[in-house]
C-alpha cells in the first residue's frame, strides 16, 4: 500500500523490471506488478487517512478463508478485516498475530496470487519479526499447518524458527532483541531476490530508497534490508547456490 501508485511504479519498475497492469476505479486501481508478464506482486493507493502505514503485506494461500478467519481467532489473533469477496478475483482477510503482526490470506479465484518466485524481481522468502518468536511460533503452526523447528545460530542471543510444510522451509520467525529500535512494532517482512545486492542497493538509493542494513552476507545469499521512497521496508537477496538448491 503507497501514497502514490505512479511513483512507486517508477521506482520497483525500474529496480526489479516490473510492467504493471493497473485496475478500474472500482478496484481502487489496485495494480499487478508483472515480472515477463507474471504476476510477482500488487500494489495499491494507500487512502490519506489511512490508521496504518505505507508497507508491504504478505498473504499466504488458504482454501477456505472463513475456516482459517476461525483459527486465527481459536489461537489468539484477531481479524483486522473479515473474511470479504474481491469481486470474482478471490476472498480474502486480514488479521493480527498475538505477537502484533498483520497479514493476510488470500482463497483464489480468478486471480491465484504469485506466478513466479525465486528470480530477480520476484518474492523468494518472507519471515515475521517479533519480540515473541515462542508465542509466535506456536500460533503459525496451527494457524498455517506447519512445523516450527528452531534454528541453531552462531550469534549469541539471536533466535530463529523456519516453518517447514514437509521438508520445505516457507518462511521465517525471527526474534527482535535488545538491539532493535524499540518503535519499529512486529511485521512480516517480504524478500525480493535480485542478480546483485550491490547494484540493487546503488539503484535503490538512486531512485530516492534508502538502504538502513547492509549488504551483509548469510549462509543463503547476500542480503540488504532497504525502504522505497515512500517508507515501505522490504529486503532484498542475491540468492546463494545452496538456496537456490533448497
Amino acid at each position: 500500500m503507497t501514497p502514490d501508485l505512479a511513483g512507486a511504479q517508477k521506482f520497483y519498475g525500474e529496480l526489479f523490471g516490473w510492467t504493471f497492469i493497473q485496475g478500474k476505479p472500482e478496484m481502487g486501481y489496485y495494480t499487478m506488478c508483472q515480472k515477463n508478464g507474471r504476476n510477482a506482486a500488487g500494489m495499491g493507493k494507500r487512502p490519506e487517512d489511512a490508521p496504518y502505514p505505507t508497507a508491504w503485506s504478505v498473504y499466504f494461500d488458504s482454501t477456505d478463508v472463513d475456516a482459517t478467519a476461525a483459527k486465527i481467532r481459536e489461537f489468539g489473533g484477531q481479524l483486522v478485516m473479515p473474511p470479504m469477496d474481491v469481486m470474482d478475483q478471490g476472498r480474502m482477510c486480514v488479521c493480527v498475530d498475538p505477537t502484533g503482526a498483520t497479514f493476510g490470506f488470500w482463497q483464489g479465484r480468478l486471480h491465484k496470487g504469485a506466478q513466479v518466485i525465486d528470480e530477480h524481481g520476484a518474492m523468494t522468502w518472507c519471515e515475521v519479526a517479533t519480540r515473541e518468536s515462542e508465542k509466535a511460533a506456536a500460533f503459525y503452526s496451527k494457524v498455517l499447518d506447519v512445523e516450527a523447528r528452531q534454528m541453531p545460530m552462531e550469534m549469541p542471543g539471536m533466535t530463529y524458527y523456519t516453518l517447514h510444510k514437509g521438508e520445505k522451509a516457507v518462511s521465517g520467525i525471527m526474534q527482535m532483541n535488545e538491539q532493535w529500535d524499540a518503535s519499529i512494532p512486529p511485521h512480516w517482512m517480504p524478500y525480493f531476490a535480485v542478480d546483485s545486492a550491490e547494484d540493487a542497493c546503488k539503484k535503490i538509493e538512486a531512485l530516492g530508497g534508502k538502504v538502513m542494513h547492509g549488504p551483509f552476507d548469510s549462509p543463503y545469499g547476500r542480503i540488504a534490508v532497504v525502504a522505497d521512497p515512500y517508507g515501505a521496508a522490504f529486503s532484498i537477496i542475491k540468492l546463494s547456490a545452496a538456496a537456490m538448491a533448497a
